[in-house]
């Protein structure tokens, strides 16, 4: 696939690293000159661009009329949401992803900028933290779709209703699935006849206005 990663801080390189080494064709571009020095030079799958994202010329330059993914993950929220418009509205990039640097912007990453998944750091690193010391709460671990489904977490307490019950038989609404439990560290998949302990970690995966009743069944009723 080809990548244009606009954004050459500390984030953009590593996704570049990264990325190349699975095999994609990554651009990377910066206005910054020292950013794009500390670009590692001597990768054949990694061209570094100098100019302003937010400009078509470096956009049309990088590629953008034939790039199967944009990702905008600058430090400034303003350049993220130009970059990503300008990626689906002049190029019709099929995948544009951005980077929410202050969580008060994120309701502005979507779909009416060209966004068509945005990352909040802040947000994911507080769910995390919020999933590593709570137990007997859902979590919502990362949103999809714009806030139309997430990733949930909860961490069985003792009386929760779901423990000695399969999976199968766990009082979850239709537009919810339980993805994966995680026990003593490891990961179980979830098969139907799993049997739930005091605590798992159950992941769930929930579409729609779900989460009081996905409480109801793994947490029990407040």
């Amino acid at each position: 696939m080809k990548i244009i990663i606009a954004g050459a801080g500390s984030v953009g390189r590593y996704m570049a690293e990264e990325l190349s080494k699975l095999g994609h064709d990554i651009f990377i571009l910066d206005n910054d000159a020292k950013a794009i020095s500390r670009v590692v030079t001597g990768n054949p799958r990694v061209t570094s661009i100098l100019g302003d994202g937010c400009e078509i010329d470096t956009l049309t330059k990088a590629g953008a009329h034939d790039a199967d993914v944009v990702a905008a993950v600058t430090g400034d929220d303003e350049d993220n949401l130009v970059i990503s418009l300008l990626a689906k509205q002049e190029f019709a990039v099929p995948r544009v992803v951005a980077r929410v640097n202050y969580p008060s912007n994120e309701w502005m990453f979507n779909g009416m900028w060209g966004v068509d998944v945005s990352v909040s750091t802040p947000h994911l690193l507080t769910a995390l933290v919020e999933e590593a010391v709570a137990v007997g709460s859902l979590v919502k671990l990362l949103s999809l779709e714009h806030g139309k489904a997430g990733l949930n977490e909860v961490t069985l307490a003792p009386g929760s209703p779901a423990i000695g019950n399969t999976i199968a038989n766990l009082k979850l609404p239709r537009e919810s699935a339980v993805v994966a439990v995680i026990r003593d560290g490891h990961v179980v998949v979830p098969t139907p006849d799993i049997v739930l302990n005091a605590g798992d970690e159950v992941l769930v995966l929930a579409t729609g206005d779900v989460e009081a009743e996905i409480s109801r069944a793994l947490i029990g009723p407040k």
